[in-house]
């Protein structure tokens, strides 16, 4: 079988071990930040790794460097027989909504927003429920009362993130400081660590002795910044503890791998299915991560309390405000 070109797409990163089409070929997009951010694209690698190494099935990938390789980049893919196409990222979102109806035959999953089209699969998380449970370890560790936030983009899906941490935060200490700076308003924001090491700084001299991040790789700056002042990080959608042990009180995981093993999974097995996944607490979707590199950090009792509240969100006991619902925030 001979190996993949993708016209103009062919000097950048396609899987050297991608064949000529089959039947079942599964693709794997990603976002700007690249496959080995340490975050959200990472993460949707390793369930692409994880299915590879289940079923022997390879499947191609591509990482763009720019907006403007997006819809190319899911023509070629739909073009050469891909299927499915996953892609890790909201911005995916306008690209897609203008392909997929001109293949209908390909089956699309996108991770991180909606796109209502009858070939589409679309996988969204209920990151601020995850956010409330670190909010609440995060106000019950801090010595100074005042927390961060840093966000990339300041863009609605990040408003999950900042507004259930606040929410989680407020919980534990009503009268808790939270710091909140995003790192820009272009895509180069989720990819810009000395920026989330500035601004980490920032917040330190504020006050902040445990910093939050929902910002990609640019939050490798953040979790830096924080060990290097002696201060606690909170890594974002993978586990992030191992990067600084005893420095990073917990990460807020987001199982990305699980979304995109489950569409190459369902679609090789003739069970892949259309419309919107939202998931949270109760799919295990989300949570905070404990191990060996944190569990000096976390107290029996901010563990129970994490488990208390997580029960009661599940239960509905406990509403985690969504920032989608309506653009907004109860708490500033």
């Amino acid at each position: 079988m001979k190996r993949i070109v993708l016209g103009l797409l062919a000097a950048t990163a396609l899987t050297g071990t991608a064949m000529a089409q089959e039947e079942f070929s599964p693709a794997l997009l990603f976002d700007l930040g690249g496959k080995f951010d340490k975050s959200f694209n990472e993460m949707a690698y390793m369930g692409a790794e994880r299915f590879k190494e289940e079923t022997g099935v390879e499947y191609a990938e591509f990482e763009i460097s720019n907006d403007a390789q997006r819809e190319q980049a899911l023509r070629r893919f739909a073009e050469r027989g891909h299927n499915p196409i996953v892609m890790a990222g909201f911005t995916w979102v306008e690209y897609l909504n203008k392909v997929a109806p001109e293949y209908p035959d390909v089956d699309f999953t996108i991770i991180d927003d909606k796109v209502d089209q009858p070939n589409v699969r679309s996988v969204t998380f209920k990151e601020q429920e995850g956010s409330y449970l670190v909010g609440l370890l995060a106000a019950m560790a801090s010595e100074t009362g005042t927390v961060g936030f840093v966000g990339g983009m300041e863009v609605p899906l990040i408003g999950k993130f900042e507004c259930g941490y606040v929410g989680g935060a407020k919980a534990a200490n009503p009268d808790v400081t939270v710091i909140r700076n995003y790192t820009g308003d272009t895509p180069s924001a989720w990819n810009d660590p000395t920026k989330g090491g500035e601004i980490t700084r920032t917040q330190i001299d504020q006050g902040a002795d445990v910093v939050y991040h929902a910002a990609g790789g640019t939050g490798v700056g953040v979790l830096q910044a924080a060990a290097d002042a002696g201060k606690l990080g909170i890594g974002v959608d993978s586990n992030q503890n191992a990067l600084h042990p005893g420095s990073v009180l917990t990460s807020m995981v987001k199982k990305v791998d699980v979304a995109v093993y489950g569409s190459f999974m369902d679609a090789k097995n003739g069970e892949f299915d259309y419309g919107v996944q939202n998931v949270g607490l109760a799919e295990d979707a989300v949570g905070y991560a404990m191990d060996e590199h944190n569990e000096s950090l976390i107290t029996d009792e901010m563990k129970k309390a994490a488990e208390d509240a997580k029960a009661k969100i599940i239960a509905g006991e406990i509403e985690v405000h969504n920032f989608l619902d309506d653009n907004s925030c109860p708490y500033w």
